[in-house]
């Protein structure tokens, strides 16, 4: 068991894995290599020194040896020159004289050559000198190879040492280097001999003492090139300059930073980009100059200033020309906000009821059939049976609770009928048996088919006689709504919204889709949802209708719907009544949002009102900012288009409408009858009644107001009435089209047509020197009246056409002449006439045009 102990203990025992072990080992392995490959250099260098030195050595030996034997031989030279000149000197008398002068002048010559050797000799010194110099180096040399063998021997160093000065403590015992000979007394004296210098026992000698002795030599040098710049002792000199004697020079590379800074690898940043953003904003999020982003917006092609808006797509090109990752961002989206949250809080999800969307043609009994469903009179309160807005209804039905919206039929609640099959989990396709389908019947299939959700086919109306189901269903297999009976997935069932037959039916159909969708939401979690319609109400401020798809929502929450904001201050269900939470697939009505917002926008509770604050403005902006873009869109294609259609007429509307849906479809129905000669322009289109500023718009814009479904208040009233501002109220979209329709063929140009009104035969011309010339002509056909235009015929070519200025019969002037009588014709501005030519008459007439 003793035994077990440090068996156990023994895998813990090493700090460093196999991996950092196996690293450190090839360090040191490269580290010996190295130092292998060093002193083999330093033995090479060392080999080609020693035969360097020893051909000097020779060669300073040869010169020297030559350097003797020349001054011997001069000597000799010499003395065998005094030798011939004694004879010379034991001459006749005659000669005598100029003896003394050469006499001694004989023995003073030996000295010359002296000298000379002497000269040898110092030459002999001095590369005796330079070899003992060269000896020096070379046990300099030997030292440091010493010292890196000793390095070798000690391998273990290297390895477990992680300071850098560890390794280096061999290097102390070097006496001397290649390039400084060991024991050199440069090194100290100057030290020692430098003027201020510190005191042996400073801490600045000590590690004055740690440098090299080329350190040292170097300062000495460096002084004069110094002498310009301040004293780096008093703490003015530059990081890296070496100060001059006496100065704090031993610090230098031991606590001063290095100027030096490494270069850095560039940062790639992602940038998420909104729709639009302005060029100092791109610039921060890319951490770069805005200077940089101009000068590539330039490269571009695009003069900008630094807060001038980018759209999305160029500052995406701008942000991946310039090295990063750019990306969409939808900063407004909610949900980036919350998704910590959401993660954080995972709820419980229970079953909840379907949402069903009713759809179909015009008057094909869709109101009708909830009607009977919820057994209440709904669709007789609907102006001309139209459905003019969604309603949202949830029935408790003996099989389970049903939310059901209903959507209206007519074309111009397109964006409605999308609305609806986007919010909902089944559709009801109610198709009248004894109509078929119709054009609103096959956009709402293809809105179903595009939301992707399962369609229950509602055959109504079949009480009827004329009734035709087999009909119906081969219409419906046409737009690829197969049902059950033909093998496909949709459900046909044959109901009558008057008697009540198979309705029972139709909603068991509608519960069977909904088990096999296996609907579920959780309970608990923050409210989230879409908004169904929205309306500006006088009392009660901007209300909407809301239907919650997920969570609770609950009165005094704070709710975030597209640009508009606010906290739930009541909230009341389809029947009017108080209610204080609204669970999933309930639609309730909600009052405290700070302005109307859009039918279709998505709903949701957020914790912070400050947060729904700032998103609610940040759209706002947005929205703005695509409007104004929308308007600056105009090109020159655009202006010439304008320029050549020259005059055309305008017919400003301005449209208040009880909910958000009603405006926007009526809107778009009015702009659609826009012709090239004659265009609506919406100038104002809002939700609630008509007020003051209203009218006042309208006097400005000379405008026509179109009230649908709402009513001008007493000031405004007597505000319109003083200064003839049209007012007009609608409750069926019909008749507001119609009659838009009516007031715009009404400003058309009136069409010209030409009515032939008779003809008649030249037979004789008559000039009269007071009137000209006159035309003695027959009328065969028709009449020939005052002021008519005319066509003059030569040989049945038109010659001219102008008008009549005058009618004569006998001498009177008459107003006609008709077929079968003579009269005279004077021409308008025209004599050039001749016997034989035919004249046809006719009139234009203005007809009024319709769209």
């Amino acid at each position: 068991k003793r035994d077990d102990v440090p068996a156990a203990e023994e895998p813990a025992a090493p700090v460093i894995d196999e991996a950092e072990l196996r690293r450190r080992e090839e360090e040191a392995r490269a580290q010996a290599e190295l130092l292998r490959r060093q002193e083999e250099d330093l033995a090479e260098k060392r080999r080609q020194r020693e035969e360097q030195e020893k051909r000097e050595r020779e060669a300073a030996e040869a010169r020297a040896a030559e350097a003797a034997r020349k001054a011997a031989e001069e000597a000799a030279a010499a003395l065998a020159a005094a030798a011939k000149a004694e004879p010379k000197a034991k001459a006749p008398p005659a000669a005598e004289a100029p003896a003394p002068a050469v006499a001694p002048a004989a023995p003073a010559e030996p000295p010359k050559p002296a000298l000379r050797v002497v000269k040898a000799a110092d030459v002999a010194n001095e590369e005796a000198q330079k070899a003992a110099d060269l000896a020096k180096r070379r046990q300099a040399a030997e030292a440091e190879a010493r010292a890196i063998r000793e390095m070798m021997n000690a391998p273990k160093k290297v390895l477990v040492a992680k300071k850098p000065e560890e390794p280096a403590k061999p290097a102390t015992e070097i006496k001397g280097t290649i390039h400084k000979k060991a024991g050199a007394p440069g090194a100290t004296a100057t030290t020692a001999a430098a003027p201020g210098a510190a005191k042996p026992g400073d801490k600045k000698s000590v590690k004055s003492e740690k440098l090299s002795s080329s350190w040292a030599d170097d300062a000495a040098k460096k002084r004069t090139a110094l002498k310009g710049r301040t004293d780096s002792a008093a703490g003015g000199a530059r990081a890296g300059w070496r100060a001059p004697r006496g100065g704090r020079r031993g610090e230098r590379g031991e606590g001063a930073p290095s100027s030096f800074t490494p270069p850095t690898e560039a940062v790639v940043q992602e940038v998420h980009i909104p729709e639009t953003i302005s060029v100092a904003d791109l610039a921060h999020k890319m951490s770069v100059k805005a200077s940089e982003v101009i000068k590539q917006l330039m490269k571009l092609g695009q003069m900008v200033t630094i807060n001038q808006q980018l759209d999305q797509e160029t500052a995406m090109i701008v942000v991946e020309e310039m090295g990063h990752k750019a990306f969409a961002a939808k900063l407004d989206d909610p949900e980036a906000f919350l998704e910590e949250a959401q993660d954080e809080q995972q709820h419980e999800e229970t079953p909840r009821a379907p949402v069903v969307t009713v759809m179909g043609h015009v008057d094909h009994g869709k109101t009708s059939l909830l009607d009977y469903i919820r057994t209440s009179r709904v669709a007789a309160g609907e102006a001309g049976g139209i459905t003019q807005h969604i309603g949202a209804y949830h029935v408790e039905t003996p099989r389970g609770m049903i939310t059901f919206l209903d959507t209206p039929g007519h074309a111009a609640f397109t964006a409605m009928r999308a609305r609806g099959a986007k919010a909902t989990d089944i559709v009801i396709l109610v198709v009248a048996a004894d109509d078929g389908v119709m054009p609103q019947t096959k956009e709402a299939i293809h809105h179903a088919k595009a939301a992707g959700v399962p369609i229950v086919v509602a055959m109504n109306k079949i009480d009827k006689p004329e009734a035709n189901v087999e009909r119906v269903k081969s219409e419906l297999v046409a737009e690829e709504v197969v049902p059950e009976d033909f093998g496909g997935d949709s459900p046909f069932v044959a109901v009558s919204a008057k008697t009540g037959k198979g309705i029972d039916d139709l909603l068991e159909q509608v519960l069977l889709q909904a088990e096999v969708l296996e609907l579920k939401a959780p309970v608990e979690a923050p409210a989230k949802g879409l908004v169904i319609e929205a309306q500006l109400d006088k009392g009660r401020g901007p209300v909407a209708t809301v239907l919650v798809q997920s969570g609770t929502l609950k009165k005094g929450d704070v709710v975030l719907a597209g640009s508009s904001y606010g906290r739930v201050r009541a909230m009341l269900d389809e029947n009017g009544k108080p209610t204080d939470a609204a669970g999933p697939s309930i639609p309730v009505e909600i009052q405290g949002l700070t302005e109307v917002p859009q039918a279709g926008d998505e709903f949701m509770v957020l914790a912070d009102e400050r947060r729904a604050r700032e998103i609610a403005t940040f759209r706002q902006g947005k929205y703005r900012d695509v409007k104004l873009a929308k308007r600056q869109a105009a090109n020159l294609e655009s202006m010439m288009e304008q320029m050549g259609q020259g005059e055309v007429q305008t017919l400003p509307l301005i449209i208040k409408a009880d909910v958000q849906g009603s405006q926007e479809a009526l809107a778009t129905s009015l702009q659609k009858l826009s012709t090239e000669e004659v265009k609506v322009q919406i100038v104002h289109a809002a939700v609630g009644g008509i007020s003051e500023s209203d009218v006042n718009l309208a006097i400005a814009s000379k405008a026509i107001i179109v009230g649908f479904n709402t009513r001008a208040d007493a000031g405004a009233r007597k505000l319109a009435e003083n200064n003839g501002v049209d007012i007009r109220y609608y409750n069926i979209i019909y008749d507001a089209v119609d009659e838009v329709k009516a007031a715009m063929g009404g400003m058309l140009a009136p069409e010209q047509r030409e009515e032939a009104i008779g003809t008649a035969e030249i037979r004789q011309v008559f000039v009269a020197s007071k009137i000209g010339t006159v035309a003695g002509s027959m009328v065969t056909s028709g009449l020939v009246r005052r002021g008519a235009r005319f066509r003059l015929l030569r040989d049945n070519v038109v010659v001219y056409t102008g008008e009549v200025e005058s009618v004569r019969r006998l001498k009177d002037d008459v107003r006609e002449v008709k077929e079968g009588f003579e009269c005279g014709i004077k021409l308008k501005n025209y004599n050039d006439i001749k016997e034989g030519d035919q004249l046809e008459f006719f009139e234009i007439k203005e007809v009024a045009r319709t769209l």
